[in-house]
Protein backbone atom coordinates (compact mmCIF):
# COMPACT_ATOMS: atom_id res chain seq x y z
CA UNK A 1 0.00 0.00 0.00
CA UNK A 2 1.71 3.65 -1.01
CA UNK A 3 2.42 5.33 2.78
CA UNK A 4 2.98 8.54 1.14
CA UNK A 5 0.79 11.27 2.82
CA UNK A 6 -1.45 12.95 0.41
CA UNK A 7 -1.73 16.81 -0.34
CA UNK A 8 -4.97 17.45 0.25
CA UNK A 9 -6.68 20.92 -0.58
CA UNK A 10 -9.95 21.61 1.84
CA UNK A 11 -12.24 24.42 1.45
CA UNK A 12 -14.02 24.99 4.44
CA UNK A 13 -17.85 26.07 2.98
CA UNK A 14 -19.94 28.58 5.32
CA UNK A 15 -17.53 29.88 7.99
CA UNK A 16 -21.07 30.00 9.91
CA UNK A 17 -22.25 26.62 9.93
CA UNK A 18 -19.72 23.62 11.08
CA UNK A 19 -17.80 23.18 7.87
CA UNK A 20 -14.10 24.74 10.08
CA UNK A 21 -15.16 23.11 13.29
CA UNK A 22 -15.31 19.58 12.04
CA UNK A 23 -12.51 20.16 9.66
CA UNK A 24 -10.10 21.33 12.96
CA UNK A 25 -11.67 18.58 15.23
CA UNK A 26 -9.97 15.87 12.00
CA UNK A 27 -6.56 17.03 12.94
CA UNK A 28 -6.45 17.09 16.77
CA UNK A 29 -5.62 13.39 16.54
CA UNK A 30 -1.69 13.33 15.37
CA UNK A 31 -2.23 10.20 13.16
CA UNK A 32 -4.26 12.32 10.84
CA UNK A 33 -1.42 14.70 10.37
CA UNK A 34 0.91 11.25 9.85
CA UNK A 35 -1.29 10.57 6.66
CA UNK A 36 -2.31 13.90 5.09
CA UNK A 37 -0.14 17.07 4.25
CA UNK A 38 -3.16 19.87 4.13
CA UNK A 39 -3.99 23.09 2.93
CA UNK A 40 -7.14 24.75 4.20
CA UNK A 41 -8.34 27.66 1.75
CA UNK A 42 -9.50 30.32 3.93
CA UNK A 43 -8.47 33.38 5.71
CA UNK A 44 -6.02 32.65 8.83
CA UNK A 45 -7.75 34.84 10.97
CA UNK A 46 -11.06 33.10 10.36
CA UNK A 47 -9.19 30.08 11.37
CA UNK A 48 -7.97 31.18 14.33
CA UNK A 49 -10.89 32.78 15.20
CA UNK A 50 -12.64 29.28 15.44
CA UNK A 51 -9.91 27.68 17.06
CA UNK A 52 -10.35 29.95 19.71
CA UNK A 53 -14.10 29.69 19.63
CA UNK A 54 -13.70 26.06 19.82
CA UNK A 55 -10.38 25.86 22.35
CA UNK A 56 -8.34 23.75 19.54
CA UNK A 57 -4.60 23.97 19.86
CA UNK A 58 -2.69 23.15 16.15
CA UNK A 59 0.17 24.61 14.59
CA UNK A 60 -0.66 26.78 11.51
CA UNK A 61 1.68 27.52 8.58
CA UNK A 62 0.32 30.82 6.81
CA UNK A 63 1.19 30.59 3.03
CA UNK A 64 0.78 33.09 0.32
CA UNK A 65 2.22 30.16 -2.39
CA UNK A 66 3.34 26.73 -2.79
CA UNK A 67 6.86 27.17 -2.33
CA UNK A 68 5.79 28.37 1.43
CA UNK A 69 4.26 24.65 2.08
CA UNK A 70 5.28 23.01 5.30
CA UNK A 71 4.63 19.10 5.94
CA UNK A 72 4.74 19.07 9.71
CA UNK A 73 1.84 21.54 10.37
CA UNK A 74 -2.00 22.65 9.12
CA UNK A 75 -1.42 24.83 6.03
CA UNK A 76 -3.65 27.86 5.35
CA UNK A 77 -3.63 29.47 1.94
CA UNK A 78 -4.20 32.67 3.46
CA UNK A 79 -7.05 34.21 0.96
CA UNK A 80 -7.69 37.73 1.54
CA UNK A 81 -11.34 38.24 2.95
CA UNK A 82 -11.86 41.12 4.19
CA UNK A 83 -12.86 42.23 8.00
CA UNK A 84 -14.71 39.01 8.36
CA UNK A 85 -17.88 38.76 11.20
CA UNK A 86 -18.88 35.73 12.44
CA UNK A 87 -22.69 35.25 12.94
CA UNK A 88 -22.56 31.32 13.57
CA UNK A 89 -26.00 29.76 12.32
CA UNK A 90 -27.12 32.36 10.29
CA UNK A 91 -26.60 32.69 6.27
CA UNK A 92 -25.02 35.67 5.22
CA UNK A 93 -23.73 37.27 1.77
CA UNK A 94 -20.53 37.93 3.33
CA UNK A 95 -20.49 33.79 4.31
CA UNK A 96 -21.25 32.92 1.22
CA UNK A 97 -18.53 35.02 -0.23
CA UNK A 98 -15.87 33.22 1.96
CA UNK A 99 -17.39 29.52 1.12
CA UNK A 100 -17.03 30.71 -2.67
CA UNK A 101 -13.52 31.98 -2.83
CA UNK A 102 -11.83 28.85 -0.96
CA UNK A 103 -13.78 26.54 -3.56
CA UNK A 104 -12.55 28.57 -6.13
CA UNK A 105 -9.07 28.72 -4.66
CA UNK A 106 -8.70 25.19 -4.16
CA UNK A 107 -10.34 23.85 -7.13
CA UNK A 108 -8.02 25.93 -9.13
CA UNK A 109 -4.69 24.78 -6.93
CA UNK A 110 -6.33 21.16 -7.78
CA UNK A 111 -6.48 21.57 -11.81
CA UNK A 112 -3.17 23.45 -11.25
CA UNK A 113 -1.64 19.36 -9.61
CA UNK A 114 -0.60 22.04 -6.23
CA UNK A 115 -2.63 19.40 -4.46
CA UNK A 116 -3.57 15.93 -5.05
CA UNK A 117 -7.54 15.92 -4.06
CA UNK A 118 -10.07 17.83 -2.29
CA UNK A 119 -12.23 17.75 0.72
CA UNK A 120 -15.01 20.40 0.83
CA UNK A 121 -16.94 21.19 3.30
CA UNK A 122 -20.48 22.06 3.44
CA UNK A 123 -22.02 25.26 1.64
CA UNK A 124 -25.26 26.94 1.53
CA UNK A 125 -26.50 26.19 -1.84
CA UNK A 126 -28.23 29.71 -1.69
CA UNK A 127 -26.18 32.11 -0.30
CA UNK A 128 -22.53 30.85 -2.55
CA UNK A 129 -25.23 31.79 -5.75
CA UNK A 130 -23.00 34.82 -8.12
CA UNK A 131 -22.23 35.62 -11.62
CA UNK A 132 -19.28 33.22 -10.26
CA UNK A 133 -21.02 30.51 -8.82
CA UNK A 134 -24.27 29.18 -10.81
CA UNK A 135 -24.62 25.98 -9.55
CA UNK A 136 -26.79 24.03 -7.67
CA UNK A 137 -24.37 22.12 -5.54
CA UNK A 138 -20.34 21.28 -5.66
CA UNK A 139 -21.16 18.22 -8.03
CA UNK A 140 -22.73 20.47 -10.73
CA UNK A 141 -19.61 22.98 -10.29
CA UNK A 142 -16.82 19.98 -10.47
CA UNK A 143 -18.85 18.57 -13.39
CA UNK A 144 -18.93 21.89 -15.20
CA UNK A 145 -15.18 22.75 -14.18
CA UNK A 146 -13.60 19.40 -15.59
CA UNK A 147 -15.67 18.92 -18.09
CA UNK A 148 -17.09 15.55 -16.88
CA UNK A 149 -20.49 13.83 -16.45
CA UNK A 150 -20.20 13.20 -13.03
CA UNK A 151 -21.84 10.44 -10.97
CA UNK A 152 -22.57 11.25 -7.21
CA UNK A 153 -21.98 8.46 -5.42
CA UNK A 154 -23.04 8.40 -1.77
CA UNK A 155 -20.18 5.62 0.20
CA UNK A 156 -21.35 4.20 3.44
CA UNK A 157 -20.12 1.06 5.86
CA UNK A 158 -21.74 -1.08 4.03
CA UNK A 159 -23.53 0.74 1.60
CA UNK A 160 -22.85 2.31 -1.87
CA UNK A 161 -25.62 4.31 -3.77
CA UNK A 162 -25.31 6.08 -6.58
CA UNK A 163 -27.59 8.77 -8.45
CA UNK A 164 -28.90 8.42 -11.95
CA UNK A 165 -30.26 11.82 -11.23
CA UNK A 166 -28.98 14.49 -8.92
CA UNK A 167 -30.78 17.63 -7.77
CA UNK A 168 -33.85 17.99 -10.06
CA UNK A 169 -36.95 18.65 -8.93
CA UNK A 170 -39.13 15.85 -8.60
CA UNK A 171 -41.44 16.74 -11.32
CA UNK A 172 -38.97 16.97 -13.75
CA UNK A 173 -37.08 13.69 -12.87
CA UNK A 174 -38.77 10.87 -14.96
CA UNK A 175 -37.72 12.84 -17.96
CA UNK A 176 -33.87 12.34 -17.18
CA UNK A 177 -34.49 8.78 -16.82
CA UNK A 178 -33.51 7.30 -21.13
CA UNK A 179 -31.68 4.65 -22.07
CA UNK A 180 -28.90 7.18 -22.45
CA UNK A 181 -28.47 8.40 -19.53
CA UNK A 182 -29.23 5.04 -17.74
CA UNK A 183 -26.34 2.95 -19.47
CA UNK A 184 -23.60 5.80 -19.35
CA UNK A 185 -24.31 5.83 -15.50
CA UNK A 186 -23.99 2.33 -14.98
CA UNK A 187 -20.95 2.06 -17.22
CA UNK A 188 -19.47 4.96 -15.18
CA UNK A 189 -20.37 3.05 -12.20
CA UNK A 190 -18.82 0.38 -13.30
CA UNK A 191 -15.92 1.74 -13.92
CA UNK A 192 -15.55 3.65 -10.12
CA UNK A 193 -16.39 0.31 -8.59
CA UNK A 194 -12.68 -0.92 -10.98
CA UNK A 195 -10.81 2.12 -10.22
CA UNK A 196 -11.55 3.57 -7.17
CA UNK A 197 -12.39 0.70 -5.46
CA UNK A 198 -10.77 -2.15 -6.67
CA UNK A 199 -14.07 -4.20 -7.47
CA UNK A 200 -13.20 -6.04 -10.61
CA UNK A 201 -16.63 -7.22 -11.85
CA UNK A 202 -18.74 -5.06 -9.31
CA UNK A 203 -22.70 -6.57 -8.77
CA UNK A 204 -24.73 -3.52 -9.44
CA UNK A 205 -28.46 -3.32 -8.40
CA UNK A 206 -30.48 -0.71 -10.36
CA UNK A 207 -33.63 0.28 -8.59
CA UNK A 208 -37.01 1.03 -10.37
CA UNK A 209 -38.16 4.33 -10.48
CA UNK A 210 -42.07 3.66 -10.28
CA UNK A 211 -43.62 1.74 -7.36
CA UNK A 212 -43.27 -2.40 -6.86
CA UNK A 213 -40.99 -1.24 -10.11
CA UNK A 214 -43.99 -0.51 -12.31
CA UNK A 215 -45.87 -4.08 -11.15
CA UNK A 216 -44.74 -5.46 -14.70
CA UNK A 217 -46.72 -1.90 -16.54
CA UNK A 218 -49.76 -1.73 -14.02
CA UNK A 219 -47.87 1.25 -12.83
CA UNK A 220 -46.00 3.28 -14.95
CA UNK A 221 -43.75 1.95 -18.52
CA UNK A 222 -40.58 3.32 -17.50
CA UNK A 223 -38.96 -0.42 -16.31
CA UNK A 224 -40.09 -2.17 -19.34
CA UNK A 225 -39.27 0.28 -21.85
CA UNK A 226 -36.10 1.99 -21.00
CA UNK A 227 -34.76 -0.29 -17.70
CA UNK A 228 -34.83 -3.50 -18.06
CA UNK A 229 -33.28 -3.45 -22.03
CA UNK A 230 -30.42 -1.12 -20.82
CA UNK A 231 -29.83 -3.87 -17.72
CA UNK A 232 -29.58 -6.69 -20.65
CA UNK A 233 -28.00 -5.03 -22.87
CA UNK A 234 -25.08 -4.35 -20.16
CA UNK A 235 -25.42 -8.40 -19.29
CA UNK A 236 -24.54 -9.12 -22.77
CA UNK A 237 -21.32 -7.25 -22.53
CA UNK A 238 -20.46 -9.25 -19.64
CA UNK A 239 -21.78 -7.13 -16.90
CA UNK A 240 -23.40 -8.41 -13.67
CA UNK A 241 -26.08 -5.78 -13.35
CA UNK A 242 -29.25 -6.68 -11.86
CA UNK A 243 -33.54 -5.29 -11.60
CA UNK A 244 -34.74 -3.56 -11.85
CA UNK A 245 -35.89 -3.49 -8.29
CA UNK A 246 -38.83 -1.91 -5.97
CA UNK A 247 -37.27 0.52 -3.86
CA UNK A 248 -39.31 0.20 -0.63
CA UNK A 249 -38.19 -2.87 0.04
CA UNK A 250 -34.80 -3.46 -1.32
CA UNK A 251 -32.44 -1.68 1.53
CA UNK A 252 -32.23 -4.71 3.83
CA UNK A 253 -29.46 -6.64 4.81
CA UNK A 254 -29.63 -9.92 2.70
CA UNK A 255 -30.15 -7.50 -0.42
CA UNK A 256 -27.18 -5.28 1.11
CA UNK A 257 -24.69 -8.16 1.53
CA UNK A 258 -25.59 -9.33 -2.22
CA UNK A 259 -24.57 -6.55 -4.32
CA UNK A 260 -21.88 -4.25 -4.15
CA UNK A 261 -23.49 -0.78 -4.80
CA UNK A 262 -26.87 0.28 -5.77
CA UNK A 263 -28.04 2.81 -8.81
CA UNK A 264 -31.02 4.93 -7.35
CA UNK A 265 -33.14 6.88 -9.93
CA UNK A 266 -33.60 10.03 -8.06
CA UNK A 267 -32.02 11.78 -5.32
CA UNK A 268 -34.61 11.03 -2.42
CA UNK A 269 -35.18 7.43 -3.29
CA UNK A 270 -31.40 6.62 -2.92
CA UNK A 271 -30.69 9.31 0.11
CA UNK A 272 -33.21 8.28 2.71
CA UNK A 273 -32.74 4.92 3.05
CA UNK A 274 -28.54 5.78 2.84
CA UNK A 275 -28.89 8.81 5.37
CA UNK A 276 -31.20 6.82 7.63
CA UNK A 277 -28.30 3.94 7.73
CA UNK A 278 -24.82 6.18 7.42
CA UNK A 279 -26.31 9.54 8.89
CA UNK A 280 -23.22 11.04 10.00
CA UNK A 281 -20.62 8.36 8.87
CA UNK A 282 -21.26 8.68 5.24
CA UNK A 283 -19.31 9.88 2.81
CA UNK A 284 -20.30 11.94 -0.76
CA UNK A 285 -17.64 11.23 -3.44
CA UNK A 286 -17.94 12.82 -6.86
CA UNK A 287 -17.08 10.23 -9.19
CA UNK A 288 -16.40 10.07 -13.04
CA UNK A 289 -14.18 12.74 -12.62
CA UNK A 290 -10.18 13.35 -13.54
CA UNK A 291 -9.33 14.43 -9.53
CA UNK A 292 -10.51 13.33 -6.69
CA UNK A 293 -13.34 14.98 -4.40
CA UNK A 294 -15.10 14.03 -1.27
CA UNK A 295 -17.39 15.71 1.58
CA UNK A 296 -19.25 14.75 4.46
CA UNK A 297 -22.77 13.43 4.31
CA UNK A 298 -24.11 16.29 6.26
CA UNK A 299 -25.16 20.18 5.63
CA UNK A 300 -24.26 23.64 6.89
CA UNK A 301 -25.85 22.64 10.47
CA UNK A 302 -26.72 26.12 11.75
CA UNK A 303 -29.10 24.99 14.38
CA UNK A 304 -25.60 23.48 16.40
CA UNK A 305 -23.62 26.24 14.95
CA UNK A 306 -20.69 27.75 16.96
CA UNK A 307 -21.40 25.82 19.97
CA UNK A 308 -18.67 23.09 19.71
CA UNK A 309 -20.67 20.27 19.87
CA UNK A 310 -20.73 18.49 16.15
CA UNK A 311 -19.60 15.22 14.94
CA UNK A 312 -16.46 15.18 13.08
CA UNK A 313 -16.77 11.44 12.20
CA UNK A 314 -18.58 12.43 8.66
CA UNK A 315 -15.62 14.99 7.93
CA UNK A 316 -12.54 12.92 8.75
CA UNK A 317 -13.83 9.50 6.64
CA UNK A 318 -14.34 11.97 3.67
CA UNK A 319 -10.56 12.55 4.27
CA UNK A 320 -9.55 9.27 4.52
CA UNK A 321 -11.63 8.07 1.57
CA UNK A 322 -9.85 10.66 -0.40
CA UNK A 323 -6.94 9.24 0.01
CA UNK A 324 -7.83 5.07 -0.60
CA UNK A 325 -9.82 6.55 -3.84
CA UNK A 326 -6.31 8.68 -4.75
CA UNK A 327 -4.36 5.56 -3.71
CA UNK A 328 -6.46 3.03 -5.75
CA UNK A 329 -6.31 5.45 -8.76
CA UNK A 330 -2.38 5.56 -9.10
CA UNK A 331 -1.63 3.07 -12.30
CA UNK A 332 -4.72 2.79 -13.25
CA UNK A 333 -6.66 4.40 -16.42
CA UNK A 334 -7.69 8.25 -15.73
CA UNK A 335 -11.10 9.36 -16.54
Amino acid sequence: MNTKKLKVGISVGDPNGIGIEVILKSFQNPETLRLFNPVIFANIEIIEYQMKQFNINLKLNSIQKFEEFCTDRINVYNLSLGDFKHTFGKATSQGGQVALKSLLASTKALNSGEIEALVTAPINKKNILSETFNFIGHTEFLSNLFSSESLMFMIGENLKVGLLTDHIPIDKASSFVTKKALRDKILKMIKSMQNDFLIPRPKIAILGLNPHAGDNGLIGNHEEKIIKPVIENLNKENNSVFGPFSADSFFVKSNLDKYDTVLAMYHDQGLIPFKTLNFGSGVNFTSGLPIVRTSPDHGTAYDIAGSGIASYTSFKKALLLAREVYNNRLNKKPY
